[in-house]
């Protein structure tokens, strides 16, 4: 996995273009494998590309299609949100960055820079990226313009509010200080902070921070007359040259950007004069309003004088054009050579990069956000195809997983049922499937029946078995799908949508068998609550398992845990914590956690524990100060079925978090039993893990 970092702005125009080009640089000096990904772009009015995108695959020479760097465009963004497709908007992100990681050693994220419209989502999309990406976030502010006190708990609250949403903060950068400023600011942010928070605080740079007369003429589309080699000139100050030339040059300030009628030829020829003279300040450029030129004559004298003066024709009244420079932001161009040295040179001076540098070198983290779980689950069922079959192929929300796993071409499948009422039923929901491409079995008169009443007859003859009642048999569907895994003919099955339980599972009992080493066949659901996956087992299969049974399902959990990417830390759950509850339930719970330590002394294990000191640091710290795992299980195991069962479904309803599975624990090859309540996305997730599963099998 390639170190990365999220580069967060509280606002536009704070500045973070800097602090990109000087990561991209301290990156590069690491390594020549540096990858550049922006989630959402801006839309320049006058192009389509996004010039900072440009500018950084540019400068440092990436060798990266620009079409890779980003996922969204800010509209498209926008328009998606506010249809609740935030899903979608992460699933595209995850899936954009995931491909730049897998190639580089370091990748810097740079994050929203909205204008205008989805502006006021700008700090709630941040937080969200980040945290879904799971890597850590560098803040930057500006403190141009705002009073000190306002600033420092701007920082502050945005700074808490990546904190409270899980997302690790390495360190600040306070830019666009006022130099007389810089000393207090950074003591108050020192004293505002955690001691180990890195604090950089950047100077205003004047150059950086005004724009130059080039982005002024982009913006108003303007025309070039004169001093096209001097567009690179910085804008100081602009004003209006509407009053006479006495009283004018007066108000004219350092850099000074001109705005004037084409006509007003006294002010033109005054401001170029004052350029030259020592007596006054320098004059960064001449903007002609109105579509006006001066007359021939003084065209004619401009033409004969040496100045670093650009003069520009715009359209427009010279009230309407002033408003136009007032909104124009600086910014940083990739043939803004100058502007991109200071920006190196400025983040060399006042940022301590081989800081940030060590901080990313070690920075670890085993935090895991439900898409990122789902996108990991949908990329190894890929990267490792299986056959599925599917018993229940005349079920509605069967065909419609179906027909998206098809589409996805992550799994080979087999649908069992007939196959011309699975068309009929496609033509009906209107499904977009290719039948040729999903293998259709009928039960009822299939090639392999022979060999399936054979192989079930020689399986269970020594139960009492016949051959007559072996060909009922074999036409049950839970009893040929499971048929076709121990015939080699599929890798897993999942059923249940129609069927029970025990109706999916027994046939699998009876042929399929349980591990070496392994009594009991348990479950886990993979709870994806809003910001964390948690593993919570057993709450589908065992009613009331004894001690030594509860340890072995713990164990199973933890292994699970661990194959899907969750760092193991298990809870046994009861109703008291610690050694302070008495009874024959809490002391079950007590035996089983000992066996556990007993048998995988590497596992953190904590049991007896309730599961708000097991899920809730705080609870945690006054309930059971000196535990290892409480206030962070990621490994739920409940004393008995009632107990699992209800608390998965109460927590599924009450927070709208997603349930995945139940996954069945135990089984040689695997066979996933899905709730008769299931939706489309349950049939879809279940066939991934069973998928990911019979690979790890």
């Amino acid at each position: 996995m390639s170190k990365a970092i999220y580069i967060a702005a509280i606002e536009s125009d704070s500045g973070k273009s800097l602090v990109s080009l000087g990561l991209l640089r301290m990156m590069l000096t690491k390594s020549s494998k540096v990858g550049y990904f922006r989630p959402i772009i801006n839309e320049a009015i006058d192009s389509t590309i996004d010039n900072h995108t440009k500018t950084a695959i540019s400068y440092f020479n990436l060798g990266l299609d620009y079409n890779d760097c980003y996922a969204y465009k800010q509209s498209e963004v926008v328009e998606l949100l506010s249809e609740g497709k935030t899903d979608d908007v992460i699933q595209t992100v995850i899936e954009k960055y995931k491909k730049l990681e897998a190639k580089f050693d370091y990748v810097l994220v740079e994050g929203t820079d909205f204008s205008g419209e989805g502006g006021f989502t700008e700090l709630d999309v941040n937080l969200m990226i980040a945290k879904n990406l799971g890597i850590p976030a560098l803040i930057v502010g500006s403190g141009n313009g705002k009073k000190k006190k306002d600033f420092i708990n701007t920082m502050q609250l945005t700074y808490k509010s990546f904190i409270a949403k899980e997302v690790d903060v390495i360190g600040i950068i306070a830019n666009k200080i006022e130099v007389d400023e810089v000393g207090y600011i950074q003591t108050e942010l020192q004293k505002s902070f955690p001691k180990n928070l890195q604090i950089d605080i950047v100077p205003i740079v004047d150059f950086l921070a005004f724009p130059t007369v080039k982005e002024v003429v982009q913006a108003l589309n303007g025309r070039v007359l004169f001093g096209e080699q001097f567009l690179d000139n910085a804008i100081g100050s602009y004003s209006t040259g509407a009053m006479q030339l006495r009283n004018y040059l007066t108000r004219i300030k350092e850099n000074a950007l001109v705005v004037t009628p084409g006509d007003r030829a006294d002010i033109i020829l005054g401001a170029l004069q004052a350029n030259a003279s020592s007596n006054y300040p320098k004059i960064a450029g001449i903007i002609l309003t109105g579509t006006i030129l001066p007359e021939e004559s003084i065209i004619k004298l401009i033409e004969g004088v040496q100045s670093t003066v650009p003069i520009i024709s715009v359209d427009g009244g010279t009230f309407n054009i002033s408003n136009k420079i007032g909104a124009v932001k600086s910014k940083i161009y990739s043939t803004h050579n100058k502007k991109i040295l200071l920006s190196l040179d400025t983040f060399d001076k006042y940022v301590n990069a081989e800081g940030l540098t060590n901080i990313l070198t070690s920075y670890q983290s085993d935090r895991l956000t439900p898409n990122m779980f789902q996108y990991n689950l949908l990329q190894k069922a890929r990267k490792n195809k299986k056959h599925i079959v599917l018993p229940e192929g005349n079920d509605d929300r069967i065909i419609k997983a179906a027909a998206r796993l098809q589409l996805l071409n992550i799994v080979d499948l087999t649908l069992l049922g007939d196959k011309n009422t699975i068309e009929l039923k496609c033509n009906q929901l209107g499904l977009q499937i290719d039948l040729n491409k999903i293998n259709i079995l009928n039960p009822d008169n299939s090639i392999h029946n022979d060999a399936f009443i054979k192989t079930l007859y020689e399986a269970r003859k020594h139960k009492g078995m016949t051959e007559i009642a072996a060909k009922d048999l074999v036409t049950d569907v839970s009893y040929y799908g499971t048929l076709m895994i121990l015939n080699g003919l599929a890798d897993g099955m999942v059923s249940g949508a129609v069927h029970t339980t025990m109706h999916t599972i027994k046939p699998s009992l009876q042929l399929i068998k349980t591990k070496p080493g392994v009594s009991v066949v348990s479950s886990v659901f993979f709870m994806c609550l809003s910001d964390r996956v948690s593993v919570m087992g057993d709450c589908a299969v065992n009613p009331n398992p004894n001690a030594e049974q509860l340890a072995e399902i713990a164990i199973s959990s933890a292994q699970s845990a661990e194959a899907f990417g969750i760092e193991a830390r298990i809870a046994m759950l009861s109703y008291s914590s610690g050694s302070s509850g008495k009874g024959e339930e809490v002391e079950k719970v007590r035996k089983a956690t000992e066996i556990v330590r007993n048998l995988n002394p590497q596992l953190k294990i904590e049991g007896p524990i309730q599961y708000d000191a097991a899920v809730d640091m705080s609870v945690a710290k006054t309930k059971m100060p000196d535990s290892k795992v409480a206030g962070q299980a990621s490994v739920l195991i409940f004393p008995d079925l009632n107990t699992g069962n209800n608390t998965y479904k109460a927590i599924q309803r009450e927070t709208g978090a997603l349930a995945i599975g139940p996954m069945l624990q135990g089984l040689n090859k695997p066979v996933n039993d899905l709730s008769r309540g299931c939706t489309v996305d349950d049939i879809f997730n279940t066939v991934l893990l069973t998928a990911i599963q019979a690979h790890q099998e």
